[in-house]
């Protein structure tokens, strides 16, 4: 195996490896929302206030899975 071909077989690892937290993103916006359905049926007044924080809460956790996605794409076309 040469070198170029190497290089080009660990820059896929390498990729794979980092798309693995979009796994985590996944699980964390499950939980946000799970814990969203869970607060709402437990006091349907305070909808509102708990919306917003969802929001907030999923936002983030998608703003690290849009993270780990740039840079596999970084490690694979870079």
């Amino acid at each position: 195996m040469d070198a170029a071909t190497f290089l080009s077989a660990m820059k896929a690892v390498g990729a794979g490896l980092a798309v693995i937290g979009l796994i985590g993103a996944g699980i964390g916006i499950g939980n946000v929302f799970s814990s969203f359905i869970q607060a709402v049926g437990r006091n349907p007044s305070a909808r509102g206030d708990v919306f917003t924080m969802t929001m907030l809460g999923f936002a983030l956790v998608e703003a690290i899975a849009l993270f780990a996605l740039v840079i596999a794409l970084i490690i694979l076309f870079g």
